[in-house]
């Protein structure tokens, strides 16, 4: 059995297909390695196939492997899986191990994430498990355990982080802390009955950590520091009445007495998929996560869609915003950017219906219920927001809740969540989009929990950019001569009141002449108020077309130029 010279060859074929090829997202790479025998060819020191091994998979997949008879290296076997994040199967000569087999298979048949790590605040927790895991299956379960040090708290603030191929995934989120009822024994045979050890949390800790500290002596050479692990282990093994291949077992009622044996391995070390030792204290966030980031202020553009809604432009260059409204249908789904030829990114918003307040004069109100964005480039990603949830589908479909802080990353897209408060896309470095929730705790009549629409970051789009917002993103606008000169004359000094004051001011924009008057708006949730030109009558003059023109038939339309829609 030539262990070695197999495992060299199949490591060389997977890097070799990983290097070549664009690896699907739902797809997770690993070795599976099934043998009867002990290493008899080629290299056979056990030590150096480990090395040889380690070596040529360089932490670059999973190695699984599976010893069928007696004649197996076992500790070999599992320290193979152990040093490589994988696991180990035995199965015994008269065992049908084709069952075995396939059952290994549905384990490992449907993987789901990688590299998943679950961390909390260092100054609250310690002596956590493992809390590292390269691989999670559908099926599998993850569990941790580990010890309070603020027990005054009712909350445990809990990150999140995992990712596939194609996705890096942030979710964040605080567990309340409910420690009376942390240890409820109801339902639980031989505890409720108050025959056994009721603390059975604490025993689960114990249990994955004697579980660690073997798994450590296993992989270890220092024949030091593997005394010191089997003493921790045998120490927690009996005070937690726990059996170990080193602790004595003693049977009270019988008088049995058995010596274990010196060298065997305790048989849970491998249950759980892709498991890595982890030191017993508390735990850091890892590189990038910065605490606290969700309350910092967004920084975005005043170009915007929000409230009824309330449309804004900017104009940078000419020191001037414009504004006005669109009063549309319930129902009615608005192209917002269109720049699918191009950049490859649409979005449009989708509006719900509301009573109009009393003594108003509108018949009713309006607002956006979703928004949606397609990026098309390189790759197709759609996106679907609500004030609830965000929908995200590249090929396998993810949902979030905006209930939540996250952060989900792929090879050119990143949607970052603030729970309650604001959706963050960015679409390959150059394009950025805000989305803000608006929750109403008590809702009157004529509200509606509802989204607004910012754009933070527009240099990806191209100069052909259209849409109720896209179409302004690279032009100017400016006031007329005539309207500064007639404020010249009838304010002196005081142009500008003049200018808020006249009813006849204009604007010149793609060479249309639109009448505006001055307006106070506020933006971004009400916090900031900005002066704008307001354009009555739905823009008209100041758009392309009428609004009706802006109209798209599903949410996921895409207009290639203006008047032209597309379906996907």
């Amino acid at each position: 059995t030539n262990i070695n010279g197999a495992l060299q060859t199949g490591a060389k074929l997977l890097n070799d297909y990983i290097a070549q090829n664009d690896i699907d997202a739902r797809s997770v790479s690993l070795i599976i390695f099934l043998t009867d025998g002990r290493p008899t060819v080629g290299e056979t020191q056990s030590s150096k196939i480990l090395s040889n091994t380690k070596e040529a998979i360089r932490d670059k997949f999973c190695l699984f492997t599976i010893g069928i008879g007696n004649d197996v290296d076992h500790k070999l076997l599992e320290r193979m899986a152990l040093e490589n994040c994988g696991m180990t199967r035995l199965f015994q000569e008269d065992e049908d191990a084709a069952s075995h087999l396939k059952g290994f298979y549905d384990e490992i048949g449907t993987p789901l994430l990688s590299d998943i790590r679950v961390d909390y605040p260092e100054g609250d927790v310690e002596q956590v498990t493992q809390n590292f895991f390269p691989n999670y299956f559908n099926g599998s379960e993850i569990i941790i355990a580990g010890k309070l040090i603020n027990r005054t708290s009712d909350k445990l603030h809990v990150e999140v982080t995992a990712s596939n191929s194609k996705k890096y995934i942030l979710l964040k989120t605080d567990v309340a802390i409910d420690l009376p009822s942390r240890n409820d024994i109801r339902g639980v045979p031989g505890l409720e009955d108050g025959k056994g050890d009721n603390n059975y949390i604490e025993r689960a800790w114990s249990y994955l950590t004697i579980k660690e500290l073997l798994n450590s002596r296993l992989k270890s050479d220092d024949i030091q520091e593997k005394d010191k692990l089997m003493e921790k282990a045998k120490s927690m093994a009996l005070a937690y009445n726990f059996v170990t291949p080193f602790t004595v077992l003693k049977m009270k009622e019988a008088g049995l007495h058995s010596e274990p044996p010196q060298e065997e391995f305790i048989s849970p070390s491998t249950d759980g998929i892709g498991e890595k030792v982890q030191s017993l204290q508390g735990h850091k966030a890892p590189p990038g996560i910065r605490r606290g980031q969700d309350k910092q202020r967004i920084k975005i553009s005043k170009t915007s869609a929000d409230g009824d809604p309330h449309f804004v432009i900017d104009f940078p260059s000419s020191k001037l915003s414009v504004c006005f409204n669109i009063d549309g249908e319930p129902g009615d789904i608005l192209r917002l950017v269109s720049d699918h030829k191009e950049s490859g990114v649409t979005v449009n918003g989708q509006l719900i219906g509301a009573p109009a307040p009393p003594n108003g004069h509108k018949k009713h109100r309006t607002y956006f219920s979703t928004i949606t964005i397609l990026s098309n480039k390189p790759e197709r990603s759609y996106l679907e927001i609500t004030p609830k949830r965000v929908i995200l589908d590249d090929g396998e479909r993810l949902v979030l809740s905006c209930g939540r802080s996250a952060v989900v990353r792929s090879r050119s897209l990143e949607v970052s969540i603030s729970a309650f408060s604001n959706i963050t896309v960015t679409i390959r470095d150059s394009i950025s989009f805000v989305i803000l929730i608006h929750h109403y705790k008590k809702p009157a009549p004529y509200q509606r929990n509802h989204l607004g629409f910012y754009i933070s970051n527009s240099k990806g789009l191209s100069s052909d950019s259209h849409g109720l917002l896209g179409q302004f993103l690279s032009h100017e606008v400016k006031l007329l001569q005539e309207s500064l000169n007639t404020s010249r004359q009838e304010a002196g000094q005081n142009q500008t009141e003049a200018l808020k004051a006249s009813p006849t001011n204009t604007l010149k924009v793609k060479g249309r002449l639109v009448p505006v008057v001055w307006k106070q708006r506020r933006i971004y949730n009400g916090q900031q108020e900005i002066e704008c030109w307001f354009a009555k009558n739905n823009a008209d003059k100041l758009i392309d077309g009428s609004y009706q023109d802006y109209l798209a038939s599903h949410p996921f339309d895409t207009g290639t130029s203006f008047g032209t829609i597309n379906s996907l």
